[in-house]
C-alpha cells in the first residue's frame, strides 16, 4: 500500500494593519494587531508614520499601547514618513497635532502615502529577512514576503488598487470632497465594494440589534472584532510626575464624587462651548477633573475659559499649568497635557464621565469604569453612540439647540446632576455596571478575534467564500 503523503503545513499568514492617523483609530488597530499576532498564525506588520510609531512604542501617554514581549516575534511596527502638504503644521502626524479646520490637510497628506505604501509592499517586506538574520528565519516569521491581507481604515480608498498589484486582499474596517478631492463617504464606499470582508469594532453585548442587522446582510460579510479595549489594566499608563499628581489627588476624593470631563482631540469646540461648559461645571457644584488634551489644544482652550473662572473656583478648584501639587481640599482640576484616562475611569473617586461619545472613549468607559455618562456629542457617529447609550439607560445627554448646536451652562449642570445626584443617578450607575460586567468576559471578547483569524486563514487557503 502506498504510504500516505505527509500533509503540507500551512505557512503563517502575513497581515498588514494600516489605520488612519488618529489615536482613537491607532490604538484599537494596534490592539487588533497584537491579538492576531498573539495567536501565532500570522506575522503582523503595523504601519503608521514615525511620530505615531514612536508614541505607540513608548506609550507616549496613550495607556495600553505598548508592545508585550510575547508578541514581539510576530509583530513589527513600520514607519512611513508623511508627505509635506502646504498649510499642515510642521511635525503634524495625527489629529491630535492639528486643529479641526486642518484635518482635511492631514487627509491630503495621508493620501500622499499611497506611493510610499506601494513601494513598501513591493520592497520593504523583505526587511523581515534583515531583521531575522537570514531568509529561512524571515520565512518562518512570515515577514519576508508580500502580505496576504491588508487591514485598512475608512479613508484608504486607494489601497485596494495597490493590493491588487501585489495579490493581497484588503479589509475595510461626511460627504464633501476633502483636500485630496475624494470625500470620506466615496472612499468608504469604494473600500466596501472592493473588500471581501468588513471588520467592525463592536459586539452583540453592546449593540445586539446592529450586529444582527449586519449579520443578515446577504451581499457582504461583516465580522465583529469585539471592543478591542486596551490590554493594559487600570494600573498601567503614564508614569509622568504630573499624571501621578492627578492620581494622588483622586485618591483623596470621596467615592463617586468626581465628574471626569474629556472631549477627545477632535471636538470642534467654540469659545461659547468652552464658556458654557465651565459655567455648567460651576453650577453643578460637583467635583470635576477636566482633561483639556494635548498642550496645543489645551492652551487654546485655557484662553477661552470665562474671565474670573480660576478666581471663582479658588478654594474648590485649580487650573493646572505644567507641574501641579495635589491638595486634598481642592475640589476641581482643569488638567493640561495627557491624562491617564483608563486609570482615571477605573478610579473609585470618579462617579461619571462627561464625554463627546467618541467610540474609543465610550469603550474604555464601558470596559474599565462602568460609569454612567453625561453625553455631549459633536461630530460623526458621536450622536448615534449617545443615542444608543441613552437607550441602554446608562446616562443623560446635555440638552442643546440642534439647529445651531449650542448648549447652555444650565443644561450642562442639569445633566451632570441627573447622573451624579438622586435616585435617577443610582439607576444610571446600576445599568452602567451591568453593561460593564457584560463586556468584561475576556473569553468572549477573544472569541471574536479567534473567528477573524479563522476566517483570514480559511479564505486564503480555501479559495475564499
Amino acid at each position: 500500500m502506498e504510504a500516505a503523503k505527509p500533509r503540507r503545513r500551512r505557512r503563517r499568514l502575513h497581515v498588514v494593519v494600516f489605520p488612519w492617523l488618529a489615536f482613537g483609530h491607532l490604538i484599537p488597530f494596534l490592539e487588533l494587531a497584537k491579538r492576531l499576532a498573539a495567536r501565532g498564525h500570522a506575522a503582523v506588520t503595523f504601519v503608521s508614520t514615525p511620530r505615531n510609531v514612536s508614541h505607540l512604542r513608548g506609550r507616549g501617554g496613550h495607556g495600553g499601547a505598548a508592545l508585550p514581549a510575547e508578541v514581539s516575534d510576530h509583530l513589527r511596527l513600520v514607519s512611513l514618513p508623511l508627505p509635506r502638504v502646504d498649510g499642515l503644521p510642521e511635525g503634524a502626524e495625527s489629529t491630535a497635532d492639528v486643529p479641526q479646520e486642518k484635518v482635511a490637510l492631514l487627509k491630503a497628506a495621508f493620501d500622499g502615502l499611497a506611493a510610499p505604501f506601494a513601494a513598501f509592499l513591493a520592497d520593504a517586506c523583505n526587511s523581515g529577512a534583515e531583521a531575522a538574520g537570514d531568509d529561512e528565519a524571515a520565512a518562518a516569521a512570515g515577514f519576508g514576503r508580500k502580505p496576504d491581507w491588508i487591514i485598512v481604515d475608512f479613508c484608504h480608498w486607494w489601497v485596494p488598487h495597490i493590493a491588487d498589484e501585489h495579490e493581497a486582499k484588503s479589509v475595510a474596517a461626511a460627504f464633501q470632497p476633502n483636500s485630496s478631492g475624494v470625500s470620506d463617504a466615496d472612499g468608504a464606499m469604494e473600500l466596501q465594494r472592493r473588500c471581501p470582508v468588513t471588520f467592525y469594532r463592536s459586539c452583540p453585548e453592546v449593540e445586539a440589534q446592529a450586529c444582527r442587522i449586519l449579520d443578515s446582510v446577504a451581499s457582504r460579510r461583516f465580522m465583529p472584532t469585539g471592543l478591542l479595549a486596551p490590554t493594559a489594566g487600570p494600573d498601567g499608563g503614564d508614569d509622568d510626575a504630573s499624571a501621578a499628581d492627578l492620581m494622588r489627588w483622586l485618591d483623596e476624593q470621596p467615592e463617586r464624587s468626581v465628574v471626569y470631563l474629556a472631549l477627545g482631540t477632535e471636538a470642534p469646540l467654540t469659545s461659547a462651548n468652552v464658556r458654557e461648559l465651565a459655567r455648567g461645571l460651576e453650577l453643578s457644584r460637583q467635583r470635576f477633573l477636566w482633561a483639556l488634551g494635548v498642550p496645543t489644544a489645551a492652551a487654546r482652550t485655557l484662553e477661552l475659559l470665562p474671565e474670573g473662572f480660576e478666581r471663582r473656583v479658588a478654594g474648590r478648584g485649580v487650573v493646572r499649568r505644567g507641574g501641579w501639587v495635589p491638595q486634598p481640599r481642592v475640589l476641581a482640576v482643569v488638567a493640561t497635557g495627557w491624562v491617564p484616562q483608563v486609570r482615571v475611569l477605573a478610579h473609585a473617586a470618579v462617579g461619571a464621565f462627561l464625554t463627546h461619545c467618541g467610540w474609543g472613549s465610550t469603550v474604555e468607559s464601558l470596559r474599565f469604569g462602568g460609569l454612567p455618562l453625561v453625553m455631549l456629542p459633536f461630530v460623526g457617529d458621536q450622536g448615534i453612540v449617545a443615542q444608543a447609550m441613552a437607550e441602554k439607560g446608562i446616562g443623560a445627554e446635555v440638552a442643546r439647540d440642534y439647529d445651531d448646536g449650542s448648549f447652555r451652562g444650565e443644561d450642562v449642570a442639569a445633566a451632570v446632576r441627573r447622573v451624579m445626584v438622586g435616585e435617577e443617578g443610582k439607576v444610571f450607575v446600576r445599568k452602567a455596571k451591568e453593561l460593564r460586567d457584560a463586556v468584561s468576559d475576556e473569553a468572549r471578547q477573544e472569541h471574536y478575534i479567534d473567528e477573524i483569524a479563522k476566517y483570514l486563514r480559511g479564505y486564503k487557503y480555501s479559495g475564499g467564500n
